[in-house]
């Protein structure tokens, strides 16, 4: 039977990716975005389902994911009306029982709080959070309450954290780490496409059901380094 997904945010850089790499698979697309950035979707238009909408409005979850085996999701942490929240709430309210669910996010999220930041980072996400909340351009801590209640809910969840990204050809699927901080993903960069392949490859990998992975390109440094030393 062909695999019925629907992407979460599919007009963004990302989810446009994820709707590609669905389609290459021969899945049937349900797209969300909202109604003004329909048309950054027009590529795809004959090729899939496309619901205009916000995405933290239930009743427009509820018709996308109906009868959908998996459900992907960019965790966008958008103003200061808790966007994120409400739609991994909406997403977790209304999947199918036993749908796959893949969320992405950044590497701030941590799951167990054992990941390992550095200095850079902190201070970047400090300034950068308190800038955005100043002018009610995105509140990180909506992002980081979506992903709590994604982290305690019982449903077939996987929380695909990402490094810095960059454009470019696909350089293959990602390796990946519990935690920040781990030599393998010391290089920190992954290429957006690789990003959208991962998050659809979750889908249909059972090893990353209730898995917080972060991500690292399969080619840069430290995974080549990793690779050799294993």
């Amino acid at each position: 039977m062909t695999m019925k997904v629907c992407i979460v945010g599919a007009s963004g850089k990302l989810g446009q990716y994820m709707v590609q790499q669905a389609l290459d698979r021969g899945y049937e697309v349900v797209g969300v975005c909202r109604e003004k950035s329909v048309g950054k979707l027009a590529a795809f238009e004959r090729r899939m389902t496309i619901i205009p909408g916000a995405t933290n409005d239930p009743d427009v979850i509820r018709q996308a994911v109906a009868g959908c085996d998996g459900v992907l999701t960019v965790l966008v942490p958008w103003g200061v009306q808790q966007y994120a929240t409400g739609t991994a709430q909406a997403i977790l309210d209304h999947a199918r029982p036993g749908a796959r669910l893949a969320f992405s996010c950044g590497w701030h999220i941590s799951r167990d709080g054992k990941d390992v930041y550095s200095w850079k980072l902190k201070t970047f996400l400090a300034v950068f959070g308190w800038l955005a909340r100043l002018i009610r351009f995105a509140d990180l801590d909506d992002q980081v309450e979506a992903c709590r209640r994604v982290f305690e809910s019982d449903t077939s969840w996987t929380m695909v954290r990402a490094s810095d990204l960059e454009e470019g050809e696909s350089q293959g699927l990602p390796v990946w780490s519990r935690h920040v901080g781990d030599p393998i993903l010391a290089s920190n960069l992954t290429r957006r496409v690789d990003f959208a392949r991962f998050m659809v490859d979750a889908l249909t990998n059972d090893v990353l059901i209730q898995e917080a992975p972060a991500i690292v390109g399969c080619q840069t440094p430290s995974a080549l380094a990793h690779a050799k030393a294993a």
